[in-house]
């Protein structure tokens, strides 16, 4: 019996992942843990991918940074998306890279005690984070007298690709030349940065010329490959438990709107998960559980806190488990599927879930083993 809905971290995926995809660059690998580890458990993933390739962390804000610092992790971090009065002193005292997206940011880094490492953030074609080409190369000479001075020290150039998940978009190109230019600027300026990231999951897995120094991996280290190209391992998965079962006749209206009529006499069976929880309203009718080894459809819509199944005639009793989405292995739909029905992306589906979902995470064993 399961005695409420559970959320099942497999470590060992994230492992896998993680060694695959250190494999396919030549470069450093980063492990991007926001999102809490894309909803997967932040310190669980960060410990697991730099126990297997990863040997940098990532983060957006400089909150999700601190509590990798509190849990003793020393590996660089960088965190690349702060507010102007973030706190940069602290991210110095804790050792603590920022990205430097503009020169309003770099002058507070400047202001700050310390001296703080740094990344030049460059925009390569989205219009969204990052310095615009207009202001790089100012941007470039300011840092590296802020630099010459003892403020900071400019260790990478970063920038991101807007279409990687489609390798032949032409977008990509585009952003591989800005950011060529970019770097090309920065040591015109008299700066010498080590680190040049580009490639998120999507590019480092289809397009060497984005590696440069080092890849940022987020959504390929919990199995999910925006580009569809690469086999990884999916490390979620969610069960609940049938909380109810009735005996309806053709005809009969399901949950709000009456949104489903029953086609003839069927089994309906109700589970504790709902938007509340993370699951998408959206996917109404169209979603599938599996149900003692077989796929059954979710019918009417989805509620804030609960679904319901047609069981047909499969025989299941209130208390068993329903298994929502896991690594589909087992015949059990998966997150791609959930995000299909949904009309959305992976990530989204796996960052979305909700605190009242239990967690449960289930460790790697010896790394020989994963061979």
């Amino acid at each position: 019996m399961v005695a409420g809905p559970q959320l099942s971290v497999d470590l060992t995926a994230v492992a896998r992942n993680t060694a695959l995809l250190a494999a396919r660059t030549h470069g450093e690998l980063m492990a991007v843990v926001k999102a809490d580890g894309f909803g997967h458990g932040a310190l669980d993933v960060a410990r697991t991918a730099l126990a297997h390739g990863a040997t940098r962390l990532g983060v957006t804000s400089l909150a999700e940074a601190w509590p990798l610092r509190e849990a003793g992790l020393v590996a660089p971090v960088l965190s690349w998306l702060n507010p102007v009065d973030a706190d940069f002193a602290a991210a110095t005292a804790q050792d603590v890279e920022v990205a430097v997206p503009s020169a309003a940011h770099l002058g507070a880094v400047v202001a700050a005690p310390g001296r703080t490492r740094i990344h030049l953030h460059v925009d390569a074609g989205m219009a969204r984070d990052g310095a615009e080409p207009a202001a790089w190369p100012e941007l470039c000479r300011v840092a590296r007298r802020a630099e010459l001075c003892g403020a900071v020290e400019v260790v990478g150039v970063m920038g991101h690709l807007g279409c990687a998940d489609d390798p032949a978009d032409a977008c990509n190109s585009l952003g591989r030349n800005r950011f060529a230019w970019a770097v090309e600027v920065a040591r015109g300026a008299g700066l010498r940065p080590r680190q040049r990231h580009l490639a998120a999951t999507a590019a480092t897995l289809t397009d060497p010329r984005t590696h440069h120094t080092m890849s940022r991996i987020g959504a390929g280290l919990v199995g999910i490959d925006p580009s569809r190209t690469t086999s990884l391992a999916p490390a979620m998965t969610l069960t609940a438990p049938l909380v109810q079962i009735r005996r309806v006749r053709g005809g009969t209206s399901v949950g709000y709107g009456h949104a489903h009529r029953t086609g003839g006499s069927t089994y309906l069976g109700l589970v504790p998960l709902g938007y509340a929880d993370g699951l998408p309203r959206v996917a109404s009718d169209r979603a599938e559980v599996l149900v003692r080894g077989t796929r059954r459809p979710v019918v009417g819509r989805i509620s804030m806190d609960q679904l319901v199944v047609d069981l047909g005639s499969c025989g299941a009793e209130a208390g068993e488990p329903v298994t929502v989405f896991g690594p589909g292995t087992a015949g059990e739909p998966t997150v791609a599927e959930w995000a299909g029905w949904a009309g959305t992306i992976e990530h989204e589906i796996v960052t979305g879930l909700g605190a009242r979902v239990a967690r449960r995470t289930v460790a790697v064993p010896h790394l020989r083993s994963l061979a």
